[in-house]
């Protein structure tokens, strides 16, 4: 069971911070169909700024030196050089969409084909090869936080919750965990949230009232570039082994129909995040879930008697309940009414 709970985070973590990336967008009135492409982006430069900074010997001099600590700082820093180029990187939609007031969803789809030939690019000029990893170790050498790291002996037993959110986890799950309740609060309790809200509502009513919509719709934007840059290095962090290769298995689209299906609130967005992640998990790794802990890998088996449970249909589970789960409560889901509009100043 800690093994389940472990890899279902690692896989809804970054589901969930991108969801709320698309639910600031929209709540602007920006439709930000790039966040499978800003994603990409930003795990590229996420890999990119370690890559670098393990050239310093410095910083190789910390890894020998088993400074932990000093590890999870760097880990820290790069969440937010991901975030602020993947800011960087959503103002291409943001200038699109706003200034020149081109169909959003086009503007996304076309970043969600620039970002991987992008990255691809500087990836074979760096790299020679298309697939662009650490210059030394991988994500759990450096930075994956063990027992040992925080004191304990190897053989000691922390017990259930110790093991499952002390043992073999990434501090920056928690990190994002922590951006997702300040920025659900801000959006919801605070002025600023609430006017960023009135602009994806009603923008002419939010222009009467002296708010200055273009301004907020950006500053939307920008917040949702940045989390989905943070969320595309998380990913790559945690389940790509560090390593970009312009892909992020469609979480981009995976975090929209999570922020559709979670009515673009924070606290629906979560548990939808939490189903979906467990079906990634299983379909990531089926062969080796003991869900009981008596040593019987139920999956495993079932698609060993049963040939139509095969591990093409593990894989496929996630995306088949993403359909079923639309089709089913996309209906009831509502909108922001003025999101993907192009804001006329002149119109009533």
């Amino acid at each position: 069971m800690t093994f389940l709970i472990q890899q279902t985070l690692l896989y809804a973590v970054p589901l969930m911070i991108v969801a709320l990336a698309g639910v600031f967008a929209e709540r602007s009135g920006i439709i930000n169909l790039a966040l499978e492409g800003i994603m990409i982006f930003g795990a590229f430069v996420g890999v990119l700024f370690i890559r670098i900074l393990q050239s310093s010997e410095a910083i190789i001099a910390l890894r020998e030196a088993k400074n932990w600590l000093a590890l999870q700082g760097i880990e820290m820093l790069t969440m937010l050089v991901a975030a602020a180029l993947g800011a960087v990187f959503s103002l291409l939609l943001s200038f699109a969409s706003i200034n020149l007031k081109a169909d959003q969803t086009i503007g996304g789809t076309a970043l969600n084909l620039l970002s991987p030939a992008l990255v691809l690019f500087f990836i074979r000029i760096l790299a020679n090869q298309n697939t662009l990893t650490m210059a030394e170790g991988d994500s759990a050498s450096w930075f994956m936080i063990k027992k040992t790291t925080l004191g304990f002996a190897k053989t000691a037993d922390l017990g259930f919750w110790g093991n499952t959110f002390l043992h073999k986890v990434y501090l920056a799950n928690y990190i994002c965990i922590i951006v997702f309740v300040i920025l659900s609060v801000i959006l919801y309790k605070t002025r600023f949230g609430l006017r960023l809200r009135s602009c994806g509502e009603n923008p002419q009513a939010s222009d009467s009232l002296g708010i200055n919509v273009t301004r907020m719709r950006y500053a939307g934007t920008t917040i949702s570039g940045a989390l989905a840059g943070m969320g595309g290095f998380v990913y790559a962090l945690t389940t790509a082994n560090c390593a970009s290769t312009g892909d992020v298995a469609g979480f981009g689209f995976l975090a929209l129909a999570v922020m559709i299906f979670g009515n673009w609130k924070p606290l629906n967005i979560a548990g939808a995040s939490i189903l979906f992640g467990l079906f990634k998990c299983i379909a990531a790794g089926y062969s080796s879930i003991d869900i009981n802990g008596d040593g019987i890998y139920m999956l495993k088996e079932i698609s060993t008697t049963m040939p139509f449970f095969s591990s093409h249909f593990y894989r496929m589970l996630p995306y088949l309940i993403t359909l079923i789960v639309l089709a089913f409560t996309s209906k009831n889901s509502r909108a922001p009414k003025a999101e993907g509009i192009p804001y006329d100043k002149g119109s009533r």
